[in-house]
């Protein structure tokens, strides 16, 4: 096929997600075209590694021929059944192992298409059981500013990334948004425990004014991974917990990026940061990316407020033609049976000291206003002036001008406007991530030389 005419047609029929209407019709994206292990080829025949692992998705890497394997064996056995009507043997051991590996008693596990739809799904029950419980009112979801939840009408309600919704409608009367908590933006002066101190207070204020009868949940990325890859300060997750159990409102954690190896274990929640959900969330790595895919997976305690005599004769009407999907579910267990045999959790808790060390080396380069992540996320975020408050339009250029110097050099980046996001394929190597940062390093050099000039 001619790449022009590709070109064409990705600009007259391919409508992306988050589309800029100034572009419409004018883009010039990399085609993406194949890819093996941690590398994707564009249509020029050159390799690059996949920094944002497609999108925080990746985990096994790329050409992994037992997961279209079970794919395509699924897909001739058996390519789709009714959910509502049926089950099959497939999806409920898909639901077994996920509940296996979620923390406590969060055994129950509702399938949906992809993240976003587990957001509406985990909103949509909060609801529901408190109008079974008698609590109409107790409706309200906390969040933060920066966070991202999804892009669905409930999701994107309680999404705190305010340049991506200046001209969507949204529920207003639904979410109520907490100040950022990235600790680059605290005080002059003002200590990280201070900081902390200030953004628990935060919580504890917005349930104390509005009264918790009508707060239903909090709703908290571990790492706010498409706000920057913001790492609250430590402890943060644990004391908002408390907080949460502290006026009886719910607690969600959106694991939809940082589960399923990201940060070393199959869900963060408990395991880093000490905290034992009542929902929790994912996607993504649910399937290593090989097929769409999402759920929320709901506690024992709240399946009991609704269910038996307490239930007074309900339906949970919420759900999807593709809930369960079966070859998603195929997709999904050969991601498992890959990370359990290869120890892909050990293998990125022995490779994240090197990564992130690397990635804060950069710190002292020219443009660099900070360098952050955890596990293997990372974020390197850049200015023209070094200021952590700079102009957008500046921000944007400064971001496309280093994402395109990297991927003349053989890495794609997640530019986030003027953020360099890294969140690779979980079976990276020492060498490759060596490489990863050794091409972002020279690209910010490249650039910032080029803009003295």
């Amino acid at each position: 096929m001619d790449n022009t005419d590709a070109k064409n047609w990705d600009n007259n029929h391919f409508m992306h997600p988050w589309e800029g209407m100034n572009e419409i019709g004018k883009n010039n994206r990399a085609f993406i075209e194949a890819s093996n292990g941690v590398y994707v080829t564009n249509d020029a025949g050159e390799k690059l590694i996949d920094g944002p692992a497609g999108m925080w998705c990746v985990q096994v890497g790329y050409g992994r021929h037992e997961i279209a394997d079970a794919m395509a064996d699924q897909a001739r056995k058996l390519a789709y059944f009714s959910p509502f009507n049926n089950t099959s043997s497939i999806t409920t051991l898909f639901a077994r192992e996920v509940a296996k590996r979620a923390p406590g008693d969060l055994n129950h596990v509702f399938f949906t298409t992809g993240g976003s739809t587990a957001v509406d799904t985990a909103i949509r029950f909060v609801h529901f059981r408190n109008n079974l419980m008698g609590r109409p009112n107790k409706k309200k979801i906390i969040s933060r500013q920066k966070a991202y939840h999804g892009s669905t009408y409930l999701a994107a309600a309680v999404s705190g990334k305010e340049r991506d919704r200046l001209w969507l409608d949204k529920p207003d009367e639904l979410a109520v948004f907490l100040p950022d908590v990235n600790p680059l933006l605290r005080k002059n002066g003002q200590t990280v425990t201070d900081f902390l101190n200030e953004k628990i207070a935060d919580l504890e204020n917005v349930i104390v004014a509005i009264g918790a009868d009508n707060i239903a949940a909090f709703i908290a990325e571990p790492i706010l991974a498409s706000g920057g890859v913001i790492v609250p300060p430590e402890g943060y997750h644990k004391r908002c917990f408390e907080i949460c159990q502290k006026y009886d409102v719910l607690y969600i954690s959106d694991e939809v990026v940082t589960a399923f190896g990201r940060l070393g274990h199959w869900f963060a929640s408990k395991e880093v940061f000490g905290i034992q959900p009542d929902i929790i969330i994912c996607a993504k790595g649910l399937t290593s990316g090989y097929s769409p895919m999402g759920a929320a997976i709901f506690s024992e305690r709240l399946m009991d407020d609704v269910t038996g005599p307490k239930g007074r004769g309900a339906t949970f009407s919420n759900g999807y033609t593709y809930s369960g999907h079966p070859v998603s579910a195929a997709a999904g267990l050969a991601s498992m049976q890959i990370i359990e045999r290869e120890n892909i959790l050990d293998h990125v808790r022995s490779v994240t000291p090197l990564f992130q060390e690397r990635l804060r080396g950069l710190s002292s380069l020219p443009l660099v206003v900070d360098a952050r992540g955890m596990g293997l996320m990372g974020c390197v975020q850049c200015s023209y002036e070094r200021d952590k408050n700079s102009s957008l339009e500046n921000d944007y250029e400064l971001g496309a001008l280093i994402d395109a110097e990297c991927q003349k050099n053989g890495l794609v980046l997640r530019p986030i406007i003027n953020m360099c996001v890294m969140s690779p394929p979980l079976v990276i190597s020492d060498g490759q991530i060596n490489q990863m940062f050794d091409i972002l390093g020279r690209a910010i050099k490249t650039v910032a030389t080029s803009r003295a000039l």
